[in-house]
Order: structure tokens, then C-alpha cells, then sequence
């Protein structure tokens, strides 16, 4: 399956929920899903009251929620809850670790990007170091202790040197993380929690269902 490249709050509208797709442009009136609260489609808007889902229709639209939030493609999706449903640990977490201590989150989770495709990019494009060492991969997956830093020869571009700073001020990092937003340096000091994640329990139990069948 490719990656999605069309227009994102597209898919928050058909989905009905924001999914944050776009930073701080998703909590603004000026989003799609505030403009145009109903489903994209010529009869999109001529749509009287909620549309009523099947079981399997319920479990599909919890999967397709978070697959898009965390920006994943089929396969990897189904293989970390797969991974999860073989581990025999508490399933929900264990698919929510697995989403959140991917590297593109924790770069989304500091502040440093304000969307997961804006940290995908960062990751891409070797700007990130985990515990001194360049890594470019965006599913790699972080542990505790672990160290994360802006390369140095990347610090002093537009992005790091200007922007990030105009957005950094005001985030606030999850509690199993710390940043310093002067020198730019992130630790995972512990494991990510349901509340911090905003996931919905039961779109979990959904997912774990489906991929139970």
C-alpha cells in the first residue's frame, strides 16, 4: 500500500474526529473539520444524522483512527499489533508502546516538529541523534535512558535556529519525557502512559478485535 500524499484533513473529516494532522492548524476554526463538519464526497453534506456502523464497521473506523494519527502504513500497523497479540503482555499497552516510543512520535511528543510528518521528515532527513548516533530511521524505537539531540550541524538552520523555538515555548512534553528546549536535548525517562497518548480505550479493544478475527 502507498502512503497517503493527499490533502490530510481529509481524513479527518471522513473519520469524523481531529486527528492533528496538521499542528496547530487542526485546533483552529480555520480546519476543515470545523468548516466542513461532514464527510468530503459531493453528498457529503446531504447526509441526515449519524450513519449507523456495523460491528466490523466500528472496529475498521478504530483502526483506521490511530493507524492514521501515528501516520502508518497497513503492513505496519497490523505487524506492531500482531507483535503485541504474540507478546501475551496487557495488549492496549503493548500496541501503544509500540506507537509511541517510535522516534518520529518522541520528536513529535518534544515539541521539536509540530506534526508526525513533520518529525518523519526531520528523522528523514538525519538530523536527529539518539545517544550520539545518527539515526534516520523513523520507526526506530526508542528506550529508556535513551538520549535524544539535534545534530549539531543542524541546529544552526532556519528550522532549528528560528522556527522550532517560536512553538517550543509554549509545549509542554509528556511526563515520560523531559526537554530541554534551550540546548535542544530530550530524555526517555519512563513509559508512556493511555491518558498522555490520547488514545480512546475502546478504539483499542476495537483494534484488538479486529485483528483477533
Amino acid at each position: 500500500m502507498a502512503r497517503y500524499t493527499g490533502p490530510k484533513e481529509k481524513i479527518e473529516r471522513r473519520l469524523g474526529e481531529r486527528l492533528l494532522l496538521k499542528g496547530e492548524r487542526s485546533l483552529s476554526p480555520k480546519s476543515a473539520i470545523v468548516k466542513k463538519p461532514y464527510p468530503p464526497g459531493i453528498h457529503g453534506n446531504k447526509r441526515r444524522g449519524p450513519k449507523k456502523m456495523s460491528e466490523y464497521g466500528q472496529q475498521l473506523n478504530s483502526k483506521q483512527k490511530i493507524r492514521n494519527t501515528y501516520r502508518l502504513m497497513e503492513r505496519q500497523f497490523k505487524n506492531y499489533v500482531k507483535s503485541a497479540l504474540a507478546s501475551k503482555k496487557d495488549l492496549s499497552m503493548a500496541i501503544m508502546n509500540k506507537l509511541e516510543y517510535r522516534l518520529d512520535n518522541v520528536i513529535y511528543r518534544l515539541g521539536i516538529a509540530q506534526s508526525r510528518d513533520q518529525a518523519r521528515q526531520i528523522v528523514n532527513h538525519g538530523h536527529i541523534l539518539v545517544n550520539d548516533k545518527k539515526v534516520s530511521i523513523p520507526s526506530y524505537e526508542v528506550k529508556m535512558g535513551d538520549t535524544i539531540k539535534i545534530r549539531e550541524g543542524s541546529k544552526s538552520s532556519a528550522f532549528f535556529a528560528t522556527l522550532a523555538p517560536q512553538w517550543l515555548t509554549k509545549h509542554e512534553v509528556p511526563s515520560w519525557t523531559e526537554f530541554d528546549k534551550i540546548q535542544m536535548v530530550g530524555k526517555i525517562k519512563g513509559h508512556p502512559t493511555l491518558d498522555e497518548s490520547g488514545i480512546n480505550p475502546n478504539d483499542l479493544q476495537a483494534i484488538i478485535e479486529f485483528y483477533s478475527r
